[in-house]
């Protein structure tokens, strides 16, 4: 059975991080494992604690997979600290780690930064470097880039941008924003739009880290870039258009839409 690693977070309400990951692992069909940076106590309505893992710690949890199951993929989610950033990074090289996809969690759809200056430069110059593809949103892609993007070209010029720099694949997602859902794939000086419909569904909560996670499924299981975003934008469309409604905010996908629902008793 092929296998994926997720380095992220824990989300209490299961919606997003690593929860959100291993769900979406296992209904793409491949075995999923963990390393957690960080436990939050959060829910559809918001964070309210915070409490990160330390370098050693997660150094250990990624020697204890890597050492035992090597993954075929691995993803990365949100990082908020300096030497978290710089632990991943030495781990992953110091492994060989293949099929890389990093979610650059750095900069909220509204705008709002989530993680420091400095510690955007070290993801810039340290992790995203090692990755096969990073799936930024147009804040967290006009951050990488330096360029504004209000347009579909403007994309286009950002994600080229990217990939000169960093040297990998570059999925940059459009969403509404600039477009309806509509996501660039950039490398090797070519490009191809993968278009998407908007559903209209309010609870969209851990749409990024499950795209993410499936893209990383599906580069486990031996799929090229474009066949697993292709396959993963194929899956959280079904997810959403599941229409779970749980929760008092954004409440979650459901990751597990096409097995059978159990009956009510």
């Amino acid at each position: 059975m092929n296998t994926a690693l997720t380095i992220a977070g824990s989300d209490s309400c299961g919606g997003a991080g690593i929860q959100a990951d291993i769900k979406t692992m296992t209904a793409n069909g491949v075995y999923a494992m963990s390393a957690v940076t960080a436990l939050t106590a959060q829910n559809t309505t918001g964070v309210t604690s915070i409490m990160e893992v330390t370098p050693i710690f997660l150094a250990d949890q990624l020697d204890a997979v890597f050492t035992d199951i090597y993954p075929d993929a691995v993803k990365t989610g949100m990082v908020a600290s300096i030497e978290l950033i710089e632990t991943i990074a030495e781990k992953l090289k110091e492994y060989n780690a293949k099929n890389i996809v990093v979610d650059p969690v750095m900069v909220a759809t509204s705008g709002a930064k989530l993680i420091s200056d400095d510690a955007i430069d070290t993801l810039k110059t340290k992790l995203l470097p090692v990755a096969s593809i990073i799936t930024p949103n147009i804040p967290e892609a006009q951050v990488l880039s330096g360029l504004t993007i209000n347009t579909e070209e403007d994309m286009i010029e950002a994600a080229k941008s990217i990939y000169e720099t960093m040297g990998c694949a570059v999925l940059c997602k459009g969403g509404h924003q600039v477009n309806d859902a509509n996501d660039l794939l950039y490398r090797n000086g070519e490009y191809v739009w993968f278009k998407g419909r908007r559903i209209d569904n309010p609870n969209t909560h851990g749409t990024g880290c499950t795209l993410s996670s499936a893209i990383a499924s599906n580069l486990a299981k031996g799929y090229d870039i474009d066949t697993s975003v292709k396959n993963a934008k194929e899956y959280i469309s079904g997810a959403l258009s599941a229409m779970l409604d749980l929760g008092k905010g954004s409440g979650p996908m459901n990751h597990a839409y096409k097995l059978a629902t159990s009956e009510r008793i």
